[in-house]
């Protein structure tokens, strides 16, 4: 019975042994396939992945093939477009060279010619002053004078005699151009509007940013500079730092960058926080700001003054005008006074008032990019408006509102007018205490160069000059040519806005006594 039992034990201990076996086989076979179905899915994902990267890697080839072809056509262009004016430019130095050969054969030519003529004249000229003298000899012993005796005798003699004819003459042609006033009244008020033309006059270029105390000034520099340098070089201006108690000056001729400059600095001031990271970022979002300050500008001009249809890039300049000064005037301002102030005459003059208003907003568009181009600001601001479309009316009032185009329409001496109107009324135009009592000294001294003047005196701000002369040296048609040589001289001797009334005095005295 034992051994049965061992018997039995030992089978039961081999079938447990197969079974566990085959369980084990199985579990084996199914960890197989599991393992294999995870690397064939893990292949299909690598193989996925590959595919991305590959058409990724073949997108920014293509695109970068793409962007070096652009500037490689944009190089050749920009090369073909420089050996095209190399090319002009030596086909006009050549014609030029050749130019220059022909007239110094003609020249050549001239200088024998006129070599044997002074020959000739010189000894012409010897028989005459020999003859000449002979002649003096005689007329002095006859006359009993000298000839640089009579000759002055004679001089002043016809001077005086022009003077007053001319006096006169002047005093008889104002009668008549009185007496027809009324037949030709455009015509004079046209004549009077354009002699009251002002000259341009320089704009400012720089602004002050105050501190809250001195410290700032070391944090607005930085460490080693650095700080100060970020914000230059973000704005594209100079920041001066001096001994100037608790204030920046920031420097540049771009009036918006300046600005931008201006704005940065102060919200830097107030943020506390300064360095270069946060500079780059406030310059950005003062730029977002300023941009759009100058759009709105811009089109609130246009809507104030009532005229459409201009060119998106000439509203945007007309916003720029809002940070360009001429002696601390605001030119936005000006241009929306001149645009005003142009619609007022042209309507009574009978004009076409849209287009006066749309000429006296545009006339110094110029101003908004004449410190990125060279040249007068007339002449840019006539190539910007011909090159966005506006009319060859407007574009040559802009051009000839400083006479650096001759006027040839009423319109361009409107624009004129306007203008010197906008920039010469009182307080219009800021000036230096130094310039300005100069320039009444001056307007006193132009006076008192003139005999028989006995006082004189700069009054209005400088705009009249009263003159009093006196009484036995001047005659009434003296005074007449008096106050027309002085305006004469001061036009070529002084500058200045608007104009200047000259005033000649003559005062008569009877003097009795009774006894």
């Amino acid at each position: 019975m034992i051994g049965i039992g061992v018997v039995v034990l030992a089978m039961g201990v081999v079938i447990g042994l197969f079974l566990h076996k085959k369980v084990s086989a199985a579990r084996i076979r199914l960890a197989e396939q599991k393992t294999r179905e995870a690397v064939e899915e893990a292949k299909r994902k690598a193989d996925a992945v590959k595919r991305e990267a590959e058409l990724q890697a073949k997108d920014f080839l293509f695109q970068a093939k793409a962007d070096s072809e652009a500037e490689v056509k944009e190089r050749r262009l920009e090369i073909t477009n420089l050996e095209k004016r190399l090319l002009q430019k030596e086909e006009n130095l050549e014609k030029r060279i050749d130019l220059f050969d022909q007239k110094e054969a003609n020249l050549s030519k001239r200088e024998k010619a006129i070599l044997q003529q002074e020959r000739n004249v010189s000894e012409l000229e010897k028989k005459y002053q020999s003859l000449l003298g002979e002649q003096r000899q005689l007329l002095e012993r006859i006359a009993g004078i000298t000839a640089e005796e009579a000759k002055e005798r004679f001089m002043k003699l016809v001077e005086s005699e022009m003077r007053h004819e001319s006096a006169k003459l002047i005093k008889r042609i104002e009668e008549e151009t009185q007496n027809q006033a009324e037949n030709k009244a455009r015509e004079i008020i046209v004549n009077a509007i354009q002699r009251y033309a002002a000259d341009y006059v320089a704009e400012e270029t720089v602004s002050v940013v105050n501190l809250p105390n001195e410290e700032m000034k070391g944090r607005i520099i930085g460490r080693e500079g650095r700080n100060i340098r970020a914000l230059e070089a973000a704005c594209g201006v100079d920041l001066i730092v001096d001994d100037t108690p608790e204030a920046v000056i920031i420097s540049g001729f771009n009036p918006v960058r300046r600005e931008i400059a201006r704005v940065t600095l102060e919200r830097l001031i107030t943020d506390g926080r300064i360095h270069p990271g946060r500079i780059e970022e406030i310059v950005a979002k003062a730029q977002e700001e300023i941009e759009k300050a100058i759009r709105e500008a811009g089109e609130r001009a246009t809507f104030d003054v009532g005229v459409h249809g201009i060119n998106p890039e000439l509203v945007k300049m007309i916003g720029k005008l809002k940070y360009r000064t001429s002696f601390a005037q605001n030119v936005y301002q000006h241009s929306l006074e001149v645009a005003f102030l142009a619609g007022t005459m042209a309507a009574e003059l009978g004009m076409n008032v849209k287009q006066a208003k749309r000429a006296g907003l545009l006339h110094d568009i110029g101003k908004a990019v004449d410190h990125e181009m060279e040249g007068s600001h007339a002449l840019i601001g006539a190539d910007l408006a011909r090159k966005h479309g506006e009319g060859h009316k407007i574009v040559h009032a802009i051009a000839a509102h400083h006479d650096d185009e001759k006027p040839t329409s009423l319109l361009d001496v409107l624009i004129q007018a306007a203008d010197a109107l906008s920039a010469a009324r009182p307080g219009a135009r800021w000036e230096m205490l130094e310039t300005y009592v100069k320039r009444l000294e001056d307007l006193e001294k132009i006076a008192y160069s003139f005999p028989g003047v006995a006082k004189a005196f700069a009054i209005q701000a400088g705009r009249e000059i009263r003159v009093m002369v006196e009484n036995e040296e001047i005659s009434d048609a003296d005074s007449t040519m008096l106050s027309r040589d002085i305006a004469r001289k001061i036009e070529n001797e002084l500058s200045y806005p608007g104009q200047i009334r000259v005033t000649v005095i003559r005062e008569t005295r009877a003097v009795e006594y009774a006894k």
